[in-house]
């Protein structure tokens, strides 16, 4: 499978590292947002069920959940408020936002006031926007960690193409060659093995470690 294959497949996608909270009073009914990293959906299922024995006195607490590099598994729930009103408007901010590993539950403190299906939405999706503004996040990209072995001749020509693609070197060994291995991104890995090829006049080496995704 080539590179351009690979980027299509592969997306770059934004990683919730440190949840958040975040608090909405909308005619005396409080909303109680909470956002938090999760990695499977077994993660998700103790979440939300700690959220509601936290806030076990609250009339609802609603709960959606994005799992995967693509989100490929996502749940929401209302829990007792009006079909379509908490759940889903939740799971569509989260979509929205582009973060993945993500779980919210909004918790609602019943305030008296029918608020009505057009102002749950808005409370809903509302409280956890502001949380989500709140949360710490990293965008993951998908690259290739690989191995470069060169003679010295050739190490200022290799270091001189990484730097100008923004390449970072992770580590260097200096033996009888010089070995850097480098993560280097998905969409321009061919085209970086054709350059350094050209530049070193064949010299170059190149023993491809592991595709991962990476923060850059």
């Amino acid at each position: 499978m080539g590179a351009d294959a690979d980027s299509r497949e592969y997306d770059d996608y934004v990683l919730l590292i440190k949840g958040a909270e975040a608090e909405l009073v909308e005619k005396k009914s409080r909303f109680i947002a909470t956002v938090r990293p999760v990695a499977s959906e077994e993660e998700a299922a103790a979440f939300i069920e700690e959220m509601k024995k936290k806030y076990y006195d609250a009339r609802h607490n609603c709960s959606a959940f994005v799992i995967g590099d693509r989100g490929q598994l996502t749940r929401s729930s209302d829990d007792g408020e009006p079909s379509g009103t908490a759940g889903r408007p939740m799971l569509e901010v989260l979509l929205g936002s582009g973060i993945r590993n993500i779980a919210a539950v909004v918790t609602r403190y019943f305030g008296g006031t029918l608020l009505g299906t057009g102002g749950l939405v808005r409370a809903y999706s509302g409280v956890l926007k502001e949380a989500l503004a709140k949360c710490e996040t990293a965008r993951q990209h998908f690259g290739v960690r690989m191995k470069i072995k060169a003679d010295y001749n050739a190490v200022g020509k290799l270091q001189y193409i990484l730097a100008g693609r923004g390449i970072a070197i992770e580590d260097s060994v200096y033996a009888a060659d010089v070995e850097m291995t480098v993560i280097a991104p998905i969409e321009v890995y061919d085209r970086l093995c054709k350059e350094l090829v050209e530049a070193t006049s064949g010299r170059a080496e190149f023993e491809e470690l592991e595709r991962l995704y990476y923060f850059k």
